[in-house]
C-alpha cells in the first residue's frame, strides 16, 4: 500500500484498521473514569470514614499511574501489538471497577482506583494506532477529530456523576463505567484490527534514546511549560470538589454542572490554538496562554484575600485555565516533538510521563492544602504559583532559543 494512500476501513470488521468512532469512544472512557466521580468526593469521604486529603489520592493516585503508563505502553504494544493490549488493558479497568464498587475500605478502593488508570492505553494506543494507519498530515488530522469527540466528556463527565449520586449514590458513578466499559470491549473485540503488524521496536531500544533528551535544556524546558500550566487544571482536579462541596455548599448535582468550567475555556483555547499557532509561533502562543492564565490566577487569588470571590466568580475564573492550557499545550507538545525529530515517538513518552506526574503531584498537594482549612484560597494560590512557572519556563526556552539563532 502506497504511504499516502488512506487503508481501507470498515466498521465492525477486524481484518481492517479500526473506525474513527471506536478510537473516539475508547479515548472518551479513559477520560470520563478520570473525572466522571469528581462531584462525588466529599461523600465517598464521608463514607469510608476519612479525610478529604486522603480521598483526594484517588486522582492523583490514578494520573500517577497513568504517567508510567505513558512511558511503557507504547513499546509494549509495539513487541505485542495494539489489539491485544488494548483488549487485556479494558478487561483489566472492568475488573478493578468492579473492585472500586465492592472495596469495604477506603485503603482497598485507592488500590482497585489505581488500577483503573490502565484504561489509560485508550488514550495513549489510540494516537499510536493513527500513526500505523496514515502518515504525518492525514494523522494529524486525524488525532483531531479524535481529541475533538473526546473533548466533550470533561464537560459531561462530571454533570452525570454529579446527578447520578444524588439519585443512586456514589456507587452510581462507576456503575456506569462498566457498562460502557463492557460496550467499549465489545466494540474493540468487534472492529480493532491490528495496525502494528511487523514493528520491532523494544522498550531497551527506547531507554537508550533517553539521554539525548534528558540533556536538552529546550526539551526540559517544554516538557515543564506543559507540566505546571496543565499543574493549574490537575491542582484544581484535586481541589475543586472540596471547595465546592465544603466552601461553597453545592450538590453534587451543582457542583457537577460548575466543575465543566475549564471544559469550555479548553475548547476556546484549542480553537485559538488551531486558528493562529501558525500565524504567532509555537514560542509566543506558549507565552501568551501560560500569561493569560497566570494574570486571571493573580486576580483569583487576589478577590480570595479580599473575601470576594463566590462561586460564580471562581468558577467563572477557571474557565481562564482550560482556555491557557488549550492555546500552550498543543504547542508545548509540538515544541517537545521538535527538539529533536527523529526522537518523537520517545520525546511523546517522556514529555507526557513529565507532564501527568506533575500533574498528579500537585493534584495531592492541593488536597493536602485545603485539609488546613483557609477557604477555596490555597488552591487559588497553589494554581497561580503553578502558572506563574509555566510562564518562566517558556520565557527560558524563549531566550534560549534566541541564542541558538533558531
Amino acid at each position: 500500500m502506497s504511504q499516502q494512500m488512506k487503508p481501507e476501513v470498515r466498521f465492525l470488521t477486524r481484518t481492517t484498521p479500526p473506525h474513527i468512532v471506536t478510537l473516539v469512544l475508547v479515548t472518551g472512557l479513559s477520560t470520563l473514569a478520570m473525572n466522571i466521580f469528581l462531584p462525588s468526593l466529599p461523600r465517598m469521604t464521608e463514607w469510608f470514614g476519612t479525610e478529604y486529603r486522603v480521598m483526594q489520592l484517588s486522582v492523583s493516585l490514578y494520573l500517577g499511574f497513568s504517567a508510567l503508563l505513558q512511558i511503557v505502553i507504547g513499546p509494549i504494544s509495539d513487541q505485542f501489538g495494539r489489539r491485544p493490549v488494548l483488549l487485556w488493558s479494558v478487561v483489566l479497568f472492568l475488573i478493578a471497577t468492579l473492585g472500586t464498587i465492592l472495596a469495604p475500605t477506603v485503603e482497598i478502593f485507592l488500590a482497585f482506583r489505581m488500577l483503573q488508570a490502565v484504561i489509560a492505553a485508550g488514550m495513549v494506543l489510540s494516537r499510536a494506532i493513527i500513526r500505523d494507519m496514515v502518515p504525518g498530515e492525514q494523522a494529524a488530522s486525524m488525532i483531531g477529530y479524535v481529541t475533538m469527540g473526546m473533548s466533550i466528556v470533561p464537560m459531561i463527565g462530571p454533570a452525570i456523576g454529579g446527578v447520578l449520586d444524588e439519585a443512586f449514590g456514589w456507587q452510581a458513578n462507576f456503575a456506569l463505567l462498566i457498562v460502557l466499559g463492557v460496550m467499549v470491549l465489545w466494540l474493540v473485540w468487534a472492529d480493532l484490527g491490528e495496525t502494528a503488524a511487523g514493528r520491532t521496536a523494544r522498550f531497551a531500544d527506547q531507554v537508550r534514546t533517553y539521554p539525548e533528551l534528558l540533556t536538552s535544556p529546550r526539551f526540559w524546558g517544554y516538557c515543564l511549560a506543559a507540566a505546571f500550566s496543565s499543574g493549574s487544571f490537575f491542582a484544581y482536579l484535586g481541589g475543586a470538589p472540596y471547595v465546592g462541596s465544603e466552601v461553597f455548599h453545592m450538590s453534587p448535582g451543582i457542583l457537577g454542572f460548575y466543575f465543566a468550567a475549564p471544559a469550555f475555556g479548553y475548547a476556546i483555547g484549542n480553537y485559538i490554538s488551531g486558528r493562529f499557532s501558525v500565524a504567532i509561533g509555537l514560542n509566543r502562543m506558549i507565552l501568551f496562554g501560560t500569561a493569560f492564565t497566570a494574570a486571571c490566577m493573580g486576580l483569583l487569588t487576589l478577590l480570595e484575600i479580599a473575601g470576594l470571590a463566590g462561586p460564580n466568580v471562581f468558577f467563572g475564573l477557571i474557565i481562564a485555565v482550560g482556555l491557557g492550557n488549550g492555546m500552550a499545550l498543543p504547542n508545548a507538545n509540538a515544541g517537545m516533538l521538535s527538539v529533536r525529530p527523529e526522537l518523537a515517538g520517545t520525546a511523546s513518552g517522556l514529555g507526557g510521563a513529565i507532564m501527568i506526574g506533575g500533574g498528579a503531584g500537585l493534584s495531592a498537594l492541593a488536597g493536602w492544602a485545603l485539609g488546613f482549612g483557609g477557604g477555596a484560597l490555597p488552591l487559588a494560590v497553589l494554581m497561580f504559583l503553578s502558572s506563574l512557572l509555566a510562564l518562566a519556563c517558556i520565557a527560558l526556552v524563549i531566550r534560549r532559543t534566541r541564542r541558538l539563532g533558531l
